[in-house]
């Protein structure tokens, strides 16, 4: 199959479960590919739902009037969760080498956008 003619959710469900795959080891980075993308760790079973939660729970930390977070505090997997443009979501998870578990979500298009508000 050309990926061409693969859909944009279909070929951000791709690139989720092959980053998972290629980071089986649990390093936390980043792909650098052109969507965007929370990555989670937990030690044991975590599972997609909890990730998805403990990145909107960095809500509680976000302005929306001065789109800025708390000082010492991260907001941006929330606004990416919440950013109104990204309508096509890949979310895949791995039992890491260590017995952890990593999920990343892809987000097409990319939100945190410089500047912009994500709502």
């Amino acid at each position: 199959m050309e990926f061409s003619k693969v859909s944009s959710l279909a070929l951000a469900c791709l690139m989720a479960v092959a980053l998972a795959l290629r980071i089986a080891d649990c390093n936390l980075e980043h792909s650098g590919g052109p969507y965007g993308e929370n990555l989670a760790w937990g030690s044991g079973d975590l599972s997609v739902t909890d990730a998805v939660a403990m990145w909107v729970n960095e809500g509680a930390d976000y302005d929306y009037d001065s789109n800025s977070c708390a000082p010492d505090k991260v907001c941006g997997h929330y606004t990416q969760v919440v950013w109104r443009n990204s309508v096509r979501l890949g979310c895949a998870k791995v039992t890491c080498n260590n017995g952890g578990t990593f999920i990343t979500c892809n987000y097409d298009p990319a939100g945190n956008v410089i500047g912009e508000k994500p709502y």
